[in-house]
Parts: C-alpha cells; structure tokens; sequence
C-alpha cells in the first residue's frame, strides 16, 4: 500500500495535497500538521473562540482537492484538528455539502486534558494535549471513513494507523508497527525526505521544487521510500538517514503503540529515488504518554544594537552599563549577546558590524515595555559612536513557554468518533515496557590516524538538527565504514562542547546508531524553555547541526579523498 504526505508542519507548501493526489497512485495522502509551537498558537486562538483551534488551511487545501481524492479513492488521515478536531470534522462536513459531496469523516479525540490538568498535576496551563496512538485512526478507518482528522497524535501515528488498518495488524504486531514507524517519521515532515535541509544539497538534483515522499509499506512492516515520477529533489539512502536522526534520542524511540529500535534500522538502495527500509523491530510501548504542555510564560522585549568598526567590546559595554542604569525597574529576566558578525578592514558598513541583542521578560508587562525600548533609544545620542538600532522602540509581546508532562496511559481517553455519530472508546496497550537505555554499542575499530587536514567537520560528515522542547538533538552521520570508524572515535561529548562553545556548560547524551552509521546528541536545556521562549537566535535549533559541520577539525586525509 502506498501512503503519501502532503504536509509537514502548519504553513507548509499549500499545493503540495493536489501534488500528491494527481501526481501517482496513492491509497492514503496524510498530513502532519502539528508541532510543539502549532499547539501554543492553536490554543490562543482557541482562547479567541471555541469554534477555533485547528489547521484552517487544511479546509482550504481539502477545498479544491476534496473532489480529486474521493474520484482516486484515496483516504486522507490528518492531525489539522489540533485542539478541535471535532469542530474541524464539521467543517469537513459542511465544506463537502457545500461542494455537493457526499464524504464519510470521522475524527479522533480524548488528547485534550486541559479540563483536568490541575487534578494530573500539570498546574495553571493554557493548553494540555497527550499524544495518542494509531488505534482510534484503524478504527475510524474499519468503519469506512474516506477523511479522518486527530488531534495531537504523535506524528507517525497518521502512517501507521492506516498501514495497521489496511493490512490488519494487531496490537502485538510490534515489529510490524515499529516498521510503520520508521517510515512515517520519514516521511512525516515532508521534502525533508527528499533533499530539504539536507547537509549535502549542493548533490541534489532540482530542488527548486522538490518532490513530496511516499512510503511503500507491505504487510510485514518493511517499506521502501519514494516519490512520484518527475518531481524534484532526490530520495536516497542519504537524505533517509538524514530524516531518520531528526528529533530522536537513543536506540528506543517511543511511541504510542510500540517502541522502535532505531538501532534495528537497515537501510539500502532500491533503484533511482528508492531507499528500502527493513530488519526493524519494536517493543511494547511504555506505559505512560507524553503529553504537550503549553503556557503563557510571562512578556519579553527586545532591541538590537548594531555596533560598527573599531572597538566592538568597549562598545557594547558602555551601552549595557547605560541602559541597565537607566531603568528604574529592573525586568525578571535581562540577557545580552554579542554576535560579532564584523569583519576586519570591511569593505561594506554591514560586514563592519556586530549586533548587541538584548532580550528582557517579566510577568508584568509594563515592564518589559516602553520603560525599557524607550530607555534603549533615548541613549541614541549619549552613547557610543555610530550608535543606531535595528528597530523602534515597542510594546512587550506575550511569549509562551513548553514543557513536557506525562500521564499513565490509563487515564486519557481515546475516543474514534464515526460520522454517525457513534463513538468507541480505544483501550490503552496493556503490555507495556519500561523506557531503559540500551546497552553501550561497542566503539568500531579505530582508524590508524595518519597525516591529517584541518577542515571543517562538514567535509565528510552529514548532520540534521531541531527541537526537543528546550532541549535539541543533533544527529551526524558518515558515509563510509572508514569515516564511521574516525567519527565514533573522535567525536565525543567533550569534542562536542569544544566544537560548539555554546553548549560547554550543559548536560549532552551521545548516543550510537551502527546501522546508520551515525552518532547523535541530545543537549539539554540549549533551548530554554521551548521555542516560543527563544532563548537564542535560532530557537528551533534547526542551523545547529550545519554549525557543527562549519566548524574546524583534524580529519585523516585519506577520508577526504
């Protein structure tokens, strides 16, 4: 069976479910719409109205493409519904009848905790959302649904709910499931499976409009990535593993449903833009769920300073010890950084520049409002020389804060509702198993060291990069045995704390994944308190791993060649 992705995140290629629908054979098109920032923006708006709080381009995609899916047969599973998916199956509806369609949808609920987040212990929250399984999607879909639309699902949940209901898998099918895992986390954020923020996209082939991927999945659980005929960019064993390390941890990535072994993970070439997936196992699922806490942090401001030529640090000291001085109330948080974008005898004023942020928040805010950008500015003319700003003075916005909970799975509901209205209530696994670290994977044989170059990092080894709530996780991977064997050996945590200064002071798991010969790291707390609290310039940390691979390092020449 072949299962399309049409979306990787809310504000994705728009065209890209008419693309997928008209551009081959499809069973099912899913859509993954949702992300740890998606749900704190789905909850203001919700806070607006109750009608609120899904994916509104998803109704519009649906409107011209509705037609096209129901004339081809295929089945659309998305998580557009957000914090509202039973609103969003009425506006299905209503849009159906409106195009004089005659649609079969259902939707998924029981994430929403919010009604009872003080009695879980998640306290004064504005959104709480557990991420449900596959099982309530297999049942929606048995009872002949042509649309299905969840709330917050983990993101392979849309690929393996159809997988299981099309070929029939139980719920102890683990190494099946975990199969159906491993290819929709592929495909789940879209042309990043296809040559999208891919460490060696000079290769790539027509990436002006790169292709969105499909999985083949068969009954076993194996599969083989691909996309349709013609469209742009490359699926290779390359750009699979790269999407393979995104946003994981160790040997065990959890689900739902089961437990995927990332490090049963075999991958090969299967002709021109298809990569084989299989020897995947699972495990029983752990016995909690995660679940996605949102809250309103407080307010922040910020101003940016741009300091130009000669004496940059004298520069930025004076102005912090100006403004500091000059307000009369101090916010909750102050933070200074210094990018020293300037460059030595610059031949244009911007590359003579560094930029001097400051960011404040506080509860109040007042006092992270015109107090403070105003103060910032009325230094303008009593400060250092060449002294100019990159914005006017302005309000303080309202910034939100994740953290991660979880919940024994017995106590969420899981909840398919038909489009007659009848509901069934999906049971929670009832074998499950504890998360516990894997044992250490044995370090390959070194590789004799020999003349070396110093280049950047980047020159042979590939890295995928992003979010953990405040954490981030950073996967590298080789190319070859030979700069698997220098890679496991000579990238350590404390390599990594020198490459990246960054990160000296935090807490850094490494962890090795032989099959993909790949190393990954997850850095706690890089992030702050999510994305939404931007605790650094790039708050999703999707520009670490291409950092990483800038950077400077002695490689053996003969893995350069």
């Amino acid at each position: 069976m072949r299962i399309g992705n049409c979306s990787g995140f809310y504000g994705d290629r728009h065209s890209a479910m008419r693309e997928m629908l008209t551009g081959g054979e499809l069973d099912y098109l899913t859509g993954d719409y949702l992300a740890e920032l998606t749900m704190l923006i789905l909850a203001r708006d919700r806070a607006k109205s109750p009608d609120r709080g899904y994916a509104k381009t998803f109704l519009t995609q649906l409107e011209e493409c509705l037609g096209i899916a129901l004339d081809r047969g295929v089945r659309i599973v998305a998580n557009a519904g957000g914090l509202n998916p039973a609103g969003l199956a009425d506006a299905v509806r209503a849009l159906a009848q409106q195009l004089g369609l005659a649609v079969n949808v259902a939707h998924v609920e029981g994430d929403d905790l919010l009604p009872r987040a003080g009695e879980l212990g998640f306290g004064n929250v504005l959104a709480a959302n557990a991420y449900l399984g596959a099982w309530g999607i297999v049942d929606c879909l048995g009872s002949g649904a042509d649309v299905v639309v969840t709330g917050r699902v983990t993101d392979a949940s849309v690929i393996v709910g159809p997988a299981a209901a099309h070929f029939g898998w139980d719920r102890g099918d683990y190494d099946r499931l975990a199969g159906a895992v491993a290819a929709g986390h592929v495909i789940e954020c879209g042309a990043q499976a296809t040559g999208g923020n891919y460490a060696f996209f000079t290769e790539i082939p027509d990436l002006t409009h790169p292709g969105f991927p499909l999985a083949e999945i068969n009954s076993d659980g194996s599969s083989v990535i691909t996309k349709h005929p013609g469209t742009g960019g490359q699926v290779s064993v390359d750009t699979v593993t790269a999407q393979l390390l995104y946003e994981v941890s160790g040997a065990r990535y959890a689900n739902p449903d089961v437990t995927l072994r990332m490090d049963s993970i075999t991958l090969s070439d299967d002709g021109p833009d298809r990569v084989r997936i299989d020897g995947v196992r699972g495990e029983p699922p752990p016995p909690t769920l995660k679940v996605s806490l949102n809250s309103i942090g407080g307010f922040r401001n910020s101003m940016t300073f741009v300091l130009t030529g000669l004496d940059i640090e004298a520069k930025a000291e004076l102005v912090r010890t100006q403004l500091e001085s000059a307000l009369t109330v101090k916010p909750a948080e102050l933070e200074w950084t210094l990018a020293r974008t300037d460059h030595e005898n610059a031949d244009t004023e911007e590359t003579a520049s560094a930029l001097l942020h400051c960011v404040v928040r506080d509860p109040d805010p007042a006092n992270v409002g015109r107090q403070f950008s105003s103060a910032a500015v009325e230094l303008a003319l009593a400060s250092y020389p060449g002294f100019t700003t990159t914005a006017p003075p302005g309000d303080g916005q309202v910034y939100g804060v994740f953290t991660a909970g979880y919940v024994d799975a017995t106590e969420v509901p899981h909840v398919a509702v038909h489009a007659d209205g009848t509901r069934t209530d999906i049971p929670p696994a009832t074998e499950t198993k504890e998360l516990e670290p894997v044992a250490p994977f044995a370090l390959p044989e070194p590789l004799p060291f020999g003349e070396t170059q110093r280049v950047p990092l980047g020159r042979i080894a590939g890295a995928r990069s992003g979010d953990k709530g405040g954490s981030a996780n950073v996967g590298v991977w080789a190319r070859s045995v030979d700069q698997w064997r220098w890679l496991a050996h000579t990238l350590t945590t404390d390599k990594l704390r020198e490459l990246l200064p960054e990160t000296a002071d935090l807490t850094i798991h490494r962890y090795l994944l032989p099959n993909l010969r790949a190393v990954n790291f997850v850095i706690e707390g890089i992030l702050g308190e999510g994305v939404a609290y931007q605790a650094r310039f790039d708050p999703q940390a999707k520009g670490l791993g291409e950092w990483l691979r800038g950077r400077h390092i002695d490689i053996p020449e003969g893995l350069l060649e």
